[in-house]
């Protein structure tokens, strides 16, 4: 990052929601040297974060334009990542992301299976831990019965 604050060309990424999810990624990030800051409205969220952790982090509402703007530099983020517990949260500060800041990549983790469809409609990709673990699940049962059948 340079003095003047980080650019596209760091890979500068915005992670909101700093719960097991955000705090692990974030660790991941900061591990593999990339330019990270971390965002919750909760600053206790941020005991998560590991000790080694080289990231920036900030309390406050990512929701609220301003400090999107002023506090997190959204416009100058290769990436947000947003993994709050609150699927509506999550939708809006990743329009936001896409439509106002023009972020090239905006990932955001919904909990409701439903609503995949109408996210990715808007240029925005998901995460669906429902969906992914249903996949897992149903892979490792009949990976188990093809097993079971073929002894």
């Amino acid at each position: 990052m340079s003095l003047l604050g980080p650019s596209k060309a760091d890979f500068y990424t915005v992670i909101v929601g700093c719960g097991r999810l955000g705090s692990m990624l974030a660790n991941d990030l900061s591990n593999a040297g990339g330019e990270v800051l971390v965002v919750d409205k909760d600053p206790g969220a941020f005991v998560r974060l590991s000790s080694g952790f080289g990231g920036l982090t900030a309390q406050g509402d990512a929701t609220n334009i301003d400090f999107l703007t002023e506090t997190c530099r959204l416009s100058d983020a290769f990436a947000v990542v947003i993994v709050t517990d609150d699927d509506i949260i999550n939708i809006m500060v990743a329009q936001m992301a896409h439509e106002i800041y023009h972020v090239e990549h905006v990932i955001t983790r919904i909990y409701d299976p439903d609503r995949e469809g109408l996210y990715q409609e808007l240029g925005i990709e998901t995460i669906c831990p429902v969906r992914h673990s249903a996949k897992r699940i149903k892979s490792m049962l009949t990976t188990s019965h093809e097993e079971g059948a073929s002894a």
